[in-house]
């Protein structure tokens, strides 16, 4: 089942709004060996958590909006996002994916000359409009394994990212059992995966997203979420 739960207007008008509003949005950094491997870093040993605020989402075909006051180096990421379904806390991998409600798509939109910077990750992530969520939440009984998803982004029709969360360093159950020995998930928590390879900061030359840009995230099984790009 396809689940939109806040549309604004009737679903024949063809508009979705943001498929959920997160208590929390809790980020995997390097979870794709082969993104470790373009960012020339080594694999984790344990799961990197950060956090990206909730008022940073936006839905599909709102507008990513860059303040080139704040940022001039916006990325793209996509990731298969976790939506969680029941309380979770010090759950058992095994059991973990019990607690899942569904699963949506996300753009982790990334400011990476703040990121780089200040070597940390949450203002560079938590730009309001800089986590794109949708199109619609599928419910967990409709994605039986979530290793085995391909993903892609595309900007302006061009492939930039083709990959498969069979690739995760942590997959899904393993995140969500370590992030809940950490600390408590709520349902409608947000879990975001981590991105594969093909991110713009890392290609040759890099490249940046720009006003006028239309960035598109895809995961197998859940939909496209398309989003423009705005100067503020």
């Amino acid at each position: 089942m396809r689940l939109d739960m806040t549309r604004t207007e009737p679903i024949a008008a063809g508009v979705l709004a943001t498929p959920l509003r997160p208590g929390k949005i809790i980020g995997i950094g390097l979870n794709y060996r082969d993104h470790v491997e373009e960012a020339g870093l080594e694999a984790p040993e344990q799961p990197l958590v950060f956090a990206k605020f909730p008022s940073s989402v936006i839905g599909p075909d709102e507008p990513i909006v860059i303040d080139p006051a704040i940022t001039q180096s916006v990325d793209w990421e996509v990731e298969l996002a976790v939506v969680v379904g029941r309380r979770m806390r010090r759950v058992a991998e095994r059991d973990a994916l019990d607690h899942v409600f569904g699963y949506t798509a996300a753009n982790d939109v990334s400011a990476r000359d703040v990121q780089f910077a200040e070597q940390q990750l949450v203002r560079a992530k938590s730009i309001d409009t800089f986590c794109p969520l949708g199109p619609a939440i599928v419910t967990a009984d409709e994605i039986p394994d979530p290793q085995s998803l391909a993903l892609r982004t595309r900007v302006n029709g061009e492939t930039v990212q083709d990959s498969t969360t069979a690739r995760m360093v942590f997959g899904v159950a393993e995140l969500l059992a370590f992030c809940s020995r950490n600390f408590t998930l709520e349902p409608g928590d947000v879990l975001l995966t981590g991105t594969p390879p093909g991110c713009g900061a890392f290609l040759t030359p890099p490249r940046s997203l720009r006003p006028g840009d239309v960035v598109e995230v895809e995961v197998e099984g859940i939909g496209v979420l398309r989003n423009p790009v705005v100067e503020a």
